[in-house]
């Protein structure tokens, strides 16, 4: 009740709720004739600004405060001039739909996952190892079918969730600009993410940021999940994922989605040739095969799906109250 009065004193939800809906499919059809990377700029721009305050001969310290300033220094000030250009836009629906298309990731992470799946079938090792070499940041080369089936699994997973859903969830509930500046943290914590040697302290903010404006959105994607794939072992999934409920990372998504495909998630990964010990989940469970890749997806959509026509019902409903 608390959240339905909140809704009903936001005086753009149902406009918020709209815009979405419209850059979402604008997005969709675009990427089919166009692929491109908006933010491949501020990516560039982040390898530059490492390479000139990350210094590894400094203290853990003076590491992990020069990646917070990097963070300061290019948020603020882009954040501030947004705002300021905000006020002299004539059409805002247009400007809120520019950075939210902006914040948005990919939208042809399904055809580039399912045609690595394919590549897995057909035994083409190789270009499906090429084909999620360019969506992760773990080692490729040396990864069986098994290991690229759950490295893309999990791709598949957190890549909707810190370029879609959590964008969405920060622009109907923050904004554009909070939604904008989400992402532009998204990418600085890919390209300075604490796995690389080198930003083990450099990255340790960006990362803590990300995880933080994640909390919520998160939280809420794996409980649709769990609802969604209702069974008679779902009790028992809620009691074998609940301990990574109140935890700052994505442990909780990784583990329901783990335990609804029936398989083992986590584990060793290999990031610049040195094996990283992870969390593993549903231990006991099979090994996941290429088509876990395409079942993974069909439950990360329907979540997808389920959430964007509660917000339509829910516009709906709020805008006929306010009549």
């Amino acid at each position: 009740m608390i959240l339905f009065e909140y809704l009903l004193h936001l005086p753009y939800f149902s406009d918020q709720v709209l815009i979405l809906i419209v850059v979402l499919g604008f997005k969709a059809i675009l990427s089919k004739y166009i692929q491109h990377e908006p933010l491949q700029a501020f990516q560039f721009y982040c390898q530059q600004l490492s390479r000139k305050v990350n210094n590894p001969n400094h203290s853990e310290t003076h590491q992990a405060i020069a990646g917070l300033v990097a963070i300061v220094v290019t948020l603020i000030p882009l954040a501030t001039i947004l705002w300021l250009f905000s006020v002299f836009v004539a059409v805002d629906y247009l400007w809120q739909g520019l950075l939210l298309y902006l914040s948005l990731g990919s939208m042809t992470l399904k055809v580039k996952s399912k045609n690595i799946a394919r590549s897995l079938v057909a035994n083409k090792n190789y270009e499906a190892k090429q084909l999620l070499n360019a969506l992760v940041l773990r080692d490729t080369a040396q990864l069986s079918v098994v290991g690229l089936s759950k490295a893309t699994i999990e791709m598949q997973l957190l890549r909707t969730l810190q370029q879609g859903y959590v964008v969405a969830f920060i622009f109907i509930f923050l904004g554009p600009l909070s939604a904008f500046c989400y992402r532009l943290l998204v990418e600085m914590h890919y390209t300075w993410n604490p796995k690389r040697s080198q930003f083990i302290h450099f990255g340790f903010y960006s990362a803590k940021g990300v995880y933080l404006c994640q909390w919520i959105p998160v939280r809420l994607f794996s409980l649709l999940l769990l609802g969604l794939n209702l069974k008679q072992d779902s009790l028992l999934f809620w009691r074998l994922s609940k301990g990574y409920f109140f935890k700052l990372n994505n442990n909780l998504a990784l583990s329901v989605l783990a335990l609804v495909l029936e398989i083992k998630l986590g584990g060793v990964a290999i990031y610049q040739q040195e094996k990283f010990q992870r969390v593993s989940f549903n231990d006991l469970a099979k090994q996941p095969q290429a088509t876990d890749i395409i079942h993974a997806n069909k439950n990360i959509k329907q979540v997808v799906w389920f959430s964007l026509a509660m917000l339509i019902i829910l516009a709906l409903i709020l805008a006929w109250l306010k009549k």
